[in-house]
């Protein structure tokens, strides 16, 4: 699975965009319910902009791409900061093989979870992380939780 994890390329940006952008709808809306926020500035373009050649997010950020970008992992540091796959491409081992990559190749070892994100906690828990006890409230209205890699 490792030799279809690639640098993010400026060309892959808006499809890095929509895999975000998909997920932030699908998974964090049922809890927020913030229609502007969701639907109003959560939107394809400006996130693709964020990816434009020689910034900070693109040099970061790795894809699963074996013909079609699957998902994404984006590393500061030790730091994932984000892992998203595309739904339709979830449980079918893309988003394991994204996250051993950052711990193999980049010595990723912490990441921060949506609180409410069951399924996300499950992953990391699944992958080697655990719930450190730290707590950080993102945008005054998002509560995080960190994990640490154990193993």
């Amino acid at each position: 699975m490792n030799n279809n994890i690639r640098a993010a390329l400026p060309e892959d940006a808006s499809r890095i965009a929509e895999i975000i952008v998909v997920n932030y709808r699908m998974n964090f809306y049922p809890f927020f319910r913030n229609d502007k926020y969701y639907f109003g500035e959560l939107n394809v373009m400006d996130m693709a902009a964020g990816y434009s050649e020689g910034s900070e997010y693109l040099k970061n950020t790795f894809v699963y791409d074996d013909g079609i970008i699957k998902g994404i992992i984006r590393i500061n540091g030790t730091e994932v900061q984000k892992l998203f796959i595309e739904p339709q491409f979830q449980s079918q081992g893309i988003g394991a093989g994204l996250l051993k990559f950052a711990v193999d190749e980049h010595g990723a070892d912490n990441l921060w979870v949506l609180e409410y994100n069951r399924r996300g906690i499950a992953f990391y828990q699944r992958n080697g992380f655990v719930l450190s006890g730290e707590k950080m409230i993102e945008d005054e209205w998002v509560p995080l939780l960190k994990m640490v890699r154990t193993r």
